[in-house]
């Protein structure tokens, strides 16, 4: 009985073996396709935000100085989109609003605002420049984000 069991039991055992090897290597190399191009989108994105953000977010994402003090003419300076920036609190919907539409057409209610819609760039376009800038975030901040947007 013991021997018929060993039997079944090893080529059993090896089968699955085998086949749990199999989905780890597929979850792998998914893994490992998904992380090249996520450092291709970043790449794409950060060609995108200089092409198209840092005349007024700053090169280096440091936004306009004293981007918290109103202008004369009542409306904000563009603030940064580095950890030092309010980017970070908002979830991926709004951000990719902003972007596509522009601040005040989100605000609403006469909101006025510098910020342009850059309706211009393609939905993939924004979501690379997004991409770029949350790359350059501490973890912290880039949890934090995370989880505000999986929580709307």
């Amino acid at each position: 009985m013991r021997k018929e069991l060993r039997n079944i039991l090893w080529p059993g055992l090896l089968v699955g073996g085998l086949v749990m090897a199999v989905f780890a290597g597929r979850h792998y190399a998914q893994t490992a396709s998904n992380a090249a191009s996520s450092a291709e989108v970043i790449e794409q994105g950060r060609q995108i935000y200089a092409d198209q953000c840092a005349s007024c977010h700053g090169a280096q994402l440091e936004g306009q100085p004293d981007w918290k003090t109103p202008l004369p003419s009542g409306r904000l300076p563009a603030p940064p989109h580095d950890a030092d920036g309010h980017t970070w609190h908002h979830p991926d919907d709004i951000l990719f609003r902003i972007v596509k539409e522009g601040t005040a057409a989100i605000v609403g209610g006469g909101y006025k605002s510098d910020m342009p819609g850059f309706a211009v760039l393609s939905d993939a376009e924004i979501q690379a420049a997004l991409a770029y800038i949350k790359s350059t975030w501490p973890e912290r901040e880039r949890t934090y984000q995370e989880n505000v947007s999986q929580a709307r």
